[in-house]
C-alpha cells in the first residue's frame, strides 16, 4: 500500500497559502489598502469554500449521518480532518483483516505487441485511500485554478504598481506559483488515470519532471503577460479575461448540444436536476480557469457518462498552443507599445524575448514529456514526432506552386518565340555541317 504523500503535500500547501493570505490580507488592511485586502482576502476564501464543497461531494457526507464532519467543513477544517482520517487508515491497514476484499482487472503496458490482465485484491482500507487521494487531487486543482491563480496574478499586479516586493508578498507569491504546478500536475495525472482506467498506470519520477517544468513555464509565463498587459491597458484586461472565460465555458455546451445527448443525470442520484446544473456548471467554471493559464489535459465530455473525453486529441492541443502564443505575443506587443516610465529601467526587448522563449521552453518540455516520458505512450495510435512529421509535410505542401502554374510554364516553353529560337538552331547547325545534313536527308 502506498503512502498518502500526495494528500500531505496538498494539505501543506493549501495550509501554507491560506495561512499567508490571511497574514498578508492583515497587512493591507493596516497600510489602509482596503481594495487590496478585500481581493486577498476574497481569493483565499472563495476556493477554500469549494474545496470543502468538493470534499463534502466525493465523499457523499450529507447523504450520512455524520454533523460533527460537516460542521468541520463549515469552520473550513475539513481538509485537516480528512488527512488525520488518511493517516489513521494508512497506519491501521494490516492490524485488523478485513471482511472481504474486490478483485479489480487490470491491463500491463503491452510488451511486443500484447498486453496481460492481471487480477488484484483491493481492500476497504486501501479503496478508502483511493478515494482520499482521488478527492485530495480535485481539491488541489481547484484550489490551484480558482485561487491561487488569481491571486498570484493579483500579488504581481500590486508589485509592478508600488514597485516593491516584500518579503511577506515574495513567500506568498512562490507558494501560489507551486500550488498552481502542482495542481497542474495533478490534473495531467487525473487525465492519464481516467482515459487508461483499464490499465495500471505507473508514473516514473521523470514524467514528474517534465511536467513541473513544463507546468512551470507555461504558468509563469501566461500570468506575466497578463499582469505587464494589465498594468498599462487596465480597461481592456477585463475583454480578455471575459473572451477567455465565455469561450472555454461555453465550448464544453456546444459540443453537448451539437450531439443533441440528453441531460446528464447519473453524476449524484441525491441531486435533482437543478443540482446537476450547478454541479456542471461549477464543472465548466473549473475548466475555463484552468485552460485561462494553461492547457487543461482533461476534456470535458458532457455527453459521455465519465463527462471526460477519452481520446487524444493532437490538433485540439496544436491549435491552442498555437493561439494562445499568438495571444501572448499580441499582449505583449501591446504593453511594448504602450508602456509607460514605470518601465523606464527594464530592457523591454529582452523582457519580450524571454517571455516568449520560456513559453517555447514550455512546449518544448510538453513534446518531451509525450514523446518519451508518458506513462501510456505504447498505446498512442500516433506518437508527437510523427505528427509534427505530418505538420511538416502539411506545410511543405502548401509552399509548392500550384499545379496551374506548372502547366503555364509548359505552354510557355511551347510558346510560338521558343520555337522560333529552336528553329532558327537548328537551321544554324545545319549550314555550319552541309554534308551531315546531305546524309540525313539520303
Amino acid at each position: 500500500m502506498k503512502f498518502p504523500g500526495s494528500v500531505l503535500v496538498s494539505l501543506a500547501l493549501f495550509v501554507a497559502e491560506t495561512a499567508a493570505a490571511l497574514r498578508l490580507s492583515g497587512a493591507y488592511g493596516a497600510a489602509g489598502d482596503r481594495m487590496w485586502q478585500t481581493l486577498t482576502l476574497l481569493f483565499a476564501l472563495l476556493p477554500c469554500a469549494l474545496v470543502q464543497l468538493s470534499l463534502v461531494f466525493i465523499h457523499r457526507d450529507v447523504s450520512r449521518d455524520k454533523p460533527l464532519v460537516l460542521l468541520l467543513h463549515l469552520l473550513q477544517l475539513g481538509p485537516l480532518v480528512r488527512c488525520v482520517e488518511v493517516l489513521y487508515i494508512y497506519f491501521r491497514a494490516g492490524r485488523v483483516e478485513e471482511p472481504y476484499v474486490s478483485i479489480t482487472k487490470k491491463r500491463q503496458m503491452p510488451k511486443d505487441g500484447h498486453s496481460e490482465e492481471v487480477e488484484k485484491e483491493v481492500g476497504q482500507a486501501e479503496g478508502k485511500l483511493c478515494t482520499h487521494r482521488s478527492a485530495f487531487s480535485r481539491a488541489s486543482v481547484i484550489q490551484a485554478f480558482l485561487g491561487s491563480a488569481p491571486q498570484l496574478t493579483l500579488q504581481l499586479y500590486i508589485c509592478v504598481l508600488q514597485q516593491d516586493i516584500t518579503a511577506a508578498r515574495s513567500i506568498f507569491m512562490v507558494l501560489s506559483l507551486l500550488s498552481i504546478v502542482y495542481g497542474a500536475l495533478r490534473c495531467n495525472i487525473l487525465a492519464i488515470k481516467i482515459k487508461y482506467d483499464d490499465y495500471d498506470v505507473n508514473v516514473k519520477p521523470t514524467a514528474y519532471l517534465c511536467i513541473f517544468l513544463w507546468r512551470s513555464f507555461e504558468i509563469a509565463t501566461r500570468v506575466t503577460v497578463l499582469v505587464l498587459f494589465s498594468s498599462v491597458l487596465q480597461i481592456w484586461i477585463l475583454p480578455v479575461v471575459l473572451v477567455n472565460l465565455f469561450v472555454f465555458f461555453f465550448y464544453p455546451w456546444v459540443l453537448f448540444c451539437q450531439s443533441k445527448s440528453p441531460f446528464p443525470e447519473n453524476i449524484e442520484k441525491a441531486l435533482s436536476r437543478v443540482g446537476t446544473t450547478i454541479a456542471l456548471c461549477l464543472l465548466t467554471l473549473l475548466y475555463a480557469g484552468i485552460n485561462m493559464f494553461c492547457w487543461s489535459a482533461v476534456q470535458l465530455k458532457l455527453n459521455d457518462p465519465d463527462l471526460i473525453s477519452k481520446s487524444q486529441n493532437w490538433y485540439r492541443l496544436t491549435v491552442y498552443y498555437m493561439l494562445r502564443f499568438i495571444e501572448n505575443a499580441f499582449l505583449l506587443l501591446m504593453w511594448y507599445v504602450y508602456r509607460t516610465d514605470t518601465y523606464l529601467y527594464v530592457c523591454a526587448p529582452l523582457l519580450v524575448l524571454q517571455l516568449l522563449l520560456g513559453y517555447c521552453m514550455a512546449v518544448f518540455f510538453m513534446l518531451v514529456f509525450y514523446q518519451f516520458c508518458h506513462p501510456c505512450k505504447k498505446l498512442f495510435s500516433s506518437s508527437v514526432s510523427e505528427g509534427l512529421l505530418s505538420c511538416c509535410k502539411f506545410l511543405c505542401f502548401l509552399c509548392k506552386p500550384p499545379k496551374s502554374s506548372k502547366l503555364v510554364d509548359k505552354a510557355d516553353s511551347k510558346s510560338p518565340a521558343s520555337t522560333d529560337e529552336a528553329w532558327s538552331k537548328t537551321t544554324n547547325s545545319q549550314n555550319r555541317n552541309p554534308h551531315r545534313s546531305v546524309s540525313s536527308n539520303a
